[in-house]
């Protein structure tokens, strides 16, 4: 499907997939480098039940960075967000065998759960973009991601208390989204969606990559910063929290790559 077709479908139903982003010839490396790295850091990092999760992975592994700035998804990603684009986040996600439905949310800025969120109602706009990586294939049996068609051009999502709907419960209008290790689901950050359970007998191995433009605020994940401090720490509210990017990390990614991360660098003493 070619970028115009994608961007249709995006604008839409508030997602789409990018078939073949990472080769395939190198998904099952990548895939074994990110569960050991999971399998070594998860234990300092609150998830829910079932599934291991580890924030600023590419201070651990650096074997996908190749693939961020890859001509396709870079070009969709600017076509929406702007020329000048950043990451956001980037971890690893993986939904072990068993694991709990999640609840339905609509990822940072629109979280009204952060202390860091843009207020519902907000208006239609798309500020932020979520991109899950499958190094694993997505289908309904594994836990391929639950989302709700749509529901990007609503001015609220589940989080906030005056929604209305339920975010346990099962939507009339959800489904699975499904597509072969490589790929990538791009999804516009209002689109409600929630971690699904996975009954097959191995794990659903993503990694999370968001892109930001570069006009959006990312001090409050920064865990040396002062906006955190008094927006996060002092008061004892909840937010996500991105690890800065260690210096040496930075001068290894591809040069191409290291203009998403600039921003992310580690300061020095």
């Amino acid at each position: 499907m070619d970028n115009n077709s994608l961007l249709r479908t995006f604008r839409t139903s508030g997602f789409c997939v990018i078939d073949n982003v990472i080769p395939n010839d190198r998904c099952d490396e990548i895939r074994s480098r990110i569960e050991a790295t999971v399998k070594r850091e998860c234990g300092q990092y609150e998830s829910p039940q079932g599934v291991d999760f580890v924030p600023g992975l590419i201070n651990h592994d650096q074997s996908f960075a190749p693939y961020l700035a890859e001509p396709r998804l870079l070009e969709f990603v600017q076509q929406v967000l702007g020329e000048q684009v950043r990451i956001s986040f980037t971890s690893a996600i993986i939904n072990q065998p068993g694991n709990v439905r999640g609840k339905w949310h609509a990822d940072w800025p629109f979280n009204q759960n952060n202390a860091g969120h843009v207020q519902a109602p907000y208006g239609d706009a798309v500020l932020h973009l979520t991109t899950l990586w499958m190094l694993s294939p997505f289908d309904a049996g594994n836990g391929g991601t639950l989302v709700v068609p749509g529901s990007h051009r609503i001015s609220t999502n589940p989080t906030d208390p005056a929604c209305g709907v339920e975010s346990e419960a099962p939507h009339p209008q959800e489904v699975h989204v499904a597509g072969a290790a490589g790929s990538v689901l791009v999804f516009d950050s209002r689109l409600w969606h929630t971690t699904a359970p996975n009954s097959a007998s191995n794990a659903r191995v993503a990694l999370a990559v968001r892109y930001a433009p570069w006009w959006l605020n990312l001090e409050v994940l920064r865990p040396e910063s002062d906006l955190r401090k008094q927006m996060v720490t002092e008061p004892g509210a909840s937010e996500n929290l991105v690890p800065s990017v260690d210096p040496a990390v930075y001068k290894k990614l591809p040069a191409n790559v290291q203009p998403l991360y600039r921003h992310w660098i580690r300061p020095q003493p």
